[in-house]
């Protein structure tokens, strides 16, 4: 039997293999507690960067629901909303102008209640 190496454990814990799959019911559930919440990484001029990515990685796992304000053009904020939701395994809650809402479940420590499917 052929065990995982300690670094095959850290890379699945901090990138997971595949997106959360949720219902529309949960998508606006997800909308409507993130129409509250102030954005809490700013992307400016410089674009998406390594430590950029590396601040939505830490507020995803702390937060599991945030949102994030993009101050570019239409065509690249869609793919820098994009390019975020590739790498960080997140799903897109929604969209609207400068704003994107996304969501990264926590499994060891959940704080956001779904409703059932």
């Amino acid at each position: 039997m052929h065990r995982a190496g300690p670094m095959a454990i850290v890379i699945a814990r901090f990138f997971p293999a595949r997106r959360m799959q949720l219902s529309e019911t949960q998508k606006r559930h997800l909308r409507s507690l993130g129409h509250h919440l102030k954005p809490v990484v700013w992307i400016g001029q410089h674009g998406l960067k390594e430590s950029v990515l590396a601040e939505i990685e830490l507020a995803l796992d702390s937060h599991e629901l945030i949102k994030v304000k993009i101050a570019a053009e239409r065509d690249t904020r869609s793919a820098i909303g994009d390019e975020i939701c590739a790498k960080t395994h997140a799903t897109m809650i929604h969209r609207i102008g400068q704003m994107i809402i996304l969501f990264r479940r926590n499994e060891e420590k959940p704080k956001v209640a779904l409703p059932s499917r």
